[in-house]
């Protein structure tokens, strides 16, 4: 089987380690922790991605080259620029395709479900610029013959894994089946809103990074119908029988003081659009392409109320 490289040990990232392992794959997971998934055939190295030749010399071999890393959000100014100039030289030097995990954030605001054709933002946000210049880097250089790339773009995830970031994570998801009154940090609770499952984003990395009809150009991870908040954490509620609660949305001035100290939330206003109306994607493409389909809902929610469920008894 073949060797791949994975940066980023998170929830994505991990899981393509799991993914490709379990398909008897040799899989090298990047992370400057040194964490991930253990695995006969996963090997976990401590580095810092963003030094080209060490990566570089840690792909060597490769076939595939994951991009998965998530620095947080009031770093990705900093930390961005010199990781995918990394990614690049890396996947030049070793003819592994680059498969890049993205997000919709370079649309900006829409008033229509998002395709793959949807243009690009001129003025999208910092967060948004930083991922429209990483695209349009990454396709230059594979125009021009020095890479081969794909990029998978999703919605806001839901689903096992997810903890501290995320609008379905610890402060609605983890609230709810403690008890508790649910939080949504900015937005509509009501608004239709494209979630996509975890395991689904896994697996559209590894079908792109290994057909070559994928590379060349984006795909949006397969996606089920959108669903609000309110509705999904209904679902939560129904999955996991606890009663139902609406959820409550933070005051705009409660998530700026909370800014002052604790940077996410200071990084939420410029992506405030996502969440104040309609945010659909449109995802036929990968599945038609592909023969891929998004998880049923049902099963997502399943998969996410037995995760917490676990991590509860873990903890106690």
């Amino acid at each position: 089987m073949s060797q791949h490289v994975i940066v980023g040990a998170g929830t994505i990232g991990s899981g393509v380690a799991r993914l490709l392992a379990g398909q008897g794959h040799d899989v090298r997971i990047v992370s400057r922790s040194g964490s991930g998934p253990v695995g006969e055939r996963i090997e976990r190295v401590t580095a810092d991605a963003s030094d080209a030749d060490r990566l570089a010399t840690l792909t060597a071999g490769a076939v595939a080259l994951y991009n998965c890393a998530n620095p947080p959000y009031h770093r990705w100014a900093t930390d961005w620029p010199p990781l995918a100039a990394a990614l690049l030289t890396a996947a030049e030097r070793s003819g592994a395709v680059l498969t890049v995990m993205s997000s919709l954030y370079g649309y900006g605001p829409v008033d229509a479900p998002m395709t793959e054709d949807t243009a690009l933002n001129s003025a999208p946000g910092t967060k948004g610029a930083i991922r429209n210049r990483m695209w349009s880097d990454a396709l230059a250089a594979h125009g021009a013959g020095r890479i081969r790339m794909t990029e998978a773009r999703a919605s806001d995830f839901y689903g096992p894994g997810l903890r501290t970031t995320g609008h379905l994570a610890e402060y609605s998801v983890g609230r709810l089946l403690d008890g508790r009154r649910p939080l949504l940090l900015q937005g509509d609770p009501d608004a239709p809103h494209s979630w996509t499952f975890v395991d689904d984003v896994v697996r559209t990395l590894v079908t792109l990074a290994c057909d070559e009809r994928a590379w060349g150009r984006a795909w949006h991870v397969p996606t089920g119908p959108a669903r609000s908040v309110n509705a999904m954490l209904a679902g939560i509620a129904r999955t996991a029988g606890v009663p139902e609660r609406r959820v409550q949305v933070l005051p705009a001035f409660a998530v700026r003081l909370g800014g002052v100290a604790v940077p996410f939330l200071r990084e939420l206003a410029e992506v405030r659009h996502q969440f104040t109306g309609p945010f659909v994607i449109d995802s036929s493409a990968a599945q038609q392409t592909f023969g891929l389909a998004p998880t049923p809902l049902e099963d997502g929610l399943a998969g996410t109320v037995a995760w917490w469920r676990e991590q509860a008894r873990a903890a106690a």
